[in-house]
């Protein structure tokens, strides 16, 4: 295998992010629910004798020894492999948008690689190396929607519902150090619980149906991740602990979030960047136009109709969650 091409890189949001605790290191443990969606990067590799890694940015130059390039040089020294490669990256997801870009670029360069130097690792040997870039290159590595807890590393692969979103992230970006250190930064006062799964469990590599509850003395009022039960989640259960900070931080973050909440009815802060969302419901449809839709109901004709008119420098689509990344099963399971 010489190359590989349109190697995808997807986003995810946060649709709730608790703050539940404190590492002795400094490392805030969350509490989380990471939806894939299909807003992404794509990347294109091709194998290199002489054992270099080299980047070329097709649109806005990258940092010097971004996510991606580390990625491809950590694979490489802990497998001793003399390949290398060119990688060319198409990034189409703002940054510092708190969507997972970077980490998701990471990811996609591990699944790639090795399998384009023949390596042939199993995920199991991934995810460790995955964790040492980044709190988030696990999720992408998973393959699925999780419910994440720890710093991101322990993860509960579950099922949602096909769902839409709107996405807007404003010009600003906002410092992860800025929010973490904020007098504003919430902390939850119960975790969620989490009805199928063990407590801090995460070798169940089975996709499960999830049910949560903030109260731990009170079951019987979980949420259901089904379609109304995300509605419930993103209208009531749960929130982002570090919405408040961003919000201090950066005026543009309320902005954008007044503008979802009155277009769609509900708005939230995803992760720690400057991008916000909200569920988008189905439009009217007619038996004569079902075809036109989705399974969600969205009609994707006019999809971007329904946030035009950003500001200058904000960027915005609406995007569909995935049942699966798309490049789940490229590392086998062991």
């Amino acid at each position: 295998m010489q190359a590989l091409y349109d190697v995808p890189a997807p986003a995810k949001l946060n649709l709730f992010l608790h703050v539940v605790g404190k590492r002795p290191d400094g490392y805030h443990l969350l509490q989380s629910i990471f939806a894939l969606i299909d807003w992404a990067d794509t990347l294109h590799f091709e194998r290199r004798g002489d054992g270099l890694l080299q980047r070329h940015d097709q649109g806005d130059a990258l940092p010097a020894d971004d996510l991606c390039l580390r990625a491809a040089r950590a694979l490489q020294q802990q497998s001793g492999c003399t390949l290398g490669a060119d990688i060319h990256i198409e990034k189409r997801l703002p940054a510092g948008a708190g969507m997972g870009g970077g980490s998701s670029d990471a990811a996609s360069t591990l699944l790639a690689l090795n399998r384009l130097w023949g390596l042939n690792w199993p995920l199991s040997r991934l995810l460790p190396l995955g964790l040492s870039l980044g709190a988030d290159v696990p999720f992408f590595l998973g393959g699925s929607h999780a419910f994440v807890e720890g710093i991101g590393e322990i993860l509960h692969p579950i099922e949602l519902p096909e769902m839409s979103f709107a996405v807007v992230k404003p010009a600003a970006s906002i410092p992860t150090q800025k929010i973490f250190s904020s007098p504003l930064l919430a902390r939850s006062n119960s975790v969620a619980i989490v009805a199928g799964f063990p407590a801090h469990n995460s070798s169940d590599d089975k996709t499960k149906k999830l049910a949560l509850s903030e109260d731990a003395g009170a079951l019987t009022s979980a949420v259901s991740l089904d379609s109304e039960g995300v509605k419930k989640l993103l209208n009531g259960f749960g929130r982002n602990d570090l919405q408040k900070p961003a919000e201090d931080f950066c005026p543009e973050v309320v902005q954008a979030l007044e503008l979802l909440e009155s277009r769609f009815g509900n708005s939230r802060m995803t992760g720690s960047g400057s991008a916000v969302f909200a569920r988008v419901d189905a439009s009217e449809r007619t038996p004569e136009n079902t075809h036109e839709y989705g399974k969600d109901g969205i009609d994707y004709r006019k999809k971007n109709q329904l946030i035009s008119g950003l500001p200058t420098h904000w960027s915005g689509r609406i995007c569909r969650s995935l049942n699966r990344h798309p490049l789940q099963g490229w590392a086998e399971k062991d």
